[in-house]
């Protein structure tokens, strides 16, 4: 990229608030040099001046690009290998641009030695709110660590709770993580989390939209939600309100046709009233990281089966169950009584019973037969009995 051409980038960047289709749409037509030349001059469409007139002679890119520069960052244009066409072609769908602001951006400003294309090709959200519980960050944490063990990259926002908790749990695990803020990359917010952004720059990546020095909005944060749900194959929600930016976050997932999953929480949890509407909505209640892979990983790239308590019962035989089930708690039955209880033939009650005599779970006494109790059994081994 010549320095001509970057500085024309760096100025249609800061030229109209993002996204703007009718300004990507002219420097699709007519190239950045040329675009942005028309904007300074006012020689562009009425649509495309009722978004730029407001900015079109503040050009701020030399001193852009000169911080960017300094951050050994970079910009990333749809010219890019780096730029992330699979994941920003969901923009194109019918639904996503009748919501406003249902596009991509026209270039991401980026710091961090990880490439956008190669972080988001299997890539998973995790977001929530900033006023986490001890037990949403505990969670969040533990899937990021889950999700980095298994190759998946963690997005977020940077935000405080859930956020951060993501974020640093990928860090600790030596994974990666992106984290796409909604001001300038330069000092994003929040400021508290300065130390973690530093980090993020330093070993993986940090993205916005928006050019150095942009201070964050209420709009711009519901603005960047779609970056991140866009450039991930599923949007986890550990904790949320129920009006809530990760609410937000998942609503863009779902219309850009990723999946939505949310994790539960106790019902008297305010934190966790936005994951149970979602919940209700028909996203996918996730526990574990493996259950993320499966939305976000290579086909047939399964969780493992989850492992269920297990009971001496659980591998009889369905005769023997009927048997057993036939025995009283306490005291004993003949045969004939538990073939009656049982509701089989007496001569079909004594096969049963002997496998259940050597599996250790009934016992004969006095030609009755009850249930062998595991105190009854710790007590006679204490007393010196057989063992």
């Amino acid at each position: 990229m010549t320095d001509e051409v970057r500085r024309a980038w760096a100025y249609l960047s800061r030229v109209a608030e993002p996204p703007c289709p009718e300004l990507t749409a002219l420097v699709a037509q007519l190239g950045p040099v040329e675009a942005a030349g028309r904007v300074k001059a006012g020689r562009v469409e009425p649509e495309v001046l009722s978004k730029v007139e407001a900015r079109q002679e503040l050009d701020c890119a030399a001193n852009d690009l000169d911080i960017l520069d300094r951050m050994g960052g970079r910009l990333i244009t749809p010219d890019d290998d780096e730029w992330p066409l699979l994941r920003f072609r969901a923009f194109r769908g019918g639904d996503v641009l009748k919501r406003p602001n249902g596009h991509p951006p026209l270039v991401l400003w980026a710091s961090g030695p990880t490439r956008l294309d190669e972080a988001t090709e299997r890539a998973a959200a995790i977001v929530g709110t900033r006023a986490a519980t001890a037990y949403g960050e505990h969670v969040a944490a533990d899937l990021a660590a889950g999700l980095v063990e298994r190759e998946v990259t963690v997005v977020s926002g940077g935000a405080y709770g859930i956020d951060g908790a993501a974020h640093r749990a990928a860090l600790a695990c030596e994974g990666e993580t992106v984290a796409i803020v909604a001001g300038g990359i330069d000092n994003p917010y929040p400021a508290g989390h300065s130390a973690l952004f530093h980090r993020i720059r330093r070993e993986c990546l940090l993205v916005s939209e928006y050019p150095p020095g942009t201070a964050p909005g209420r709009l711009r944060f519901l603005t960047r939600n779609r970056l991140v749900a866009a450039l991930t194959g599923a949007t986890v929600v550990v904790e949320a309100g129920l009006r809530s930016g990760a609410a937000n976050t998942a609503g863009w997932a779902k219309v850009l046709g990723r999946s939505v999953c949310a994790v539960p929480g106790p019902v008297t949890s305010a934190a966790s009233a936005g994951c149970h509407a979602l919940l209700r909505d028909g996203a996918m209640l996730i526990g574990r990281a493996e259950q993320v892979v499966e939305l976000v990983g290579r086909v047939g790239e399964l969780a493992r089966e989850e492992r269920h308590p297990e009971t001496p019962l659980d591998g009889l035989a369905p005769a023997e169950k009927r048997v057993h089930d036939a025995l009283p708690a306490r005291g004993a039955h003949t045969v004939d009584e538990i073939a009656a209880l049982a509701g089989l033939p007496p001569h079909q009650v004594l096969g049963p019973l002997t496998m259940l005599e050597l599996a250790g779970l009934v016992e004969s006494v006095d030609g009755c037969w009850r249930i062998v109790r595991r105190r009854r059994a710790r007590l006679s081994r204490s007393d010196g009995g057989p063992r």
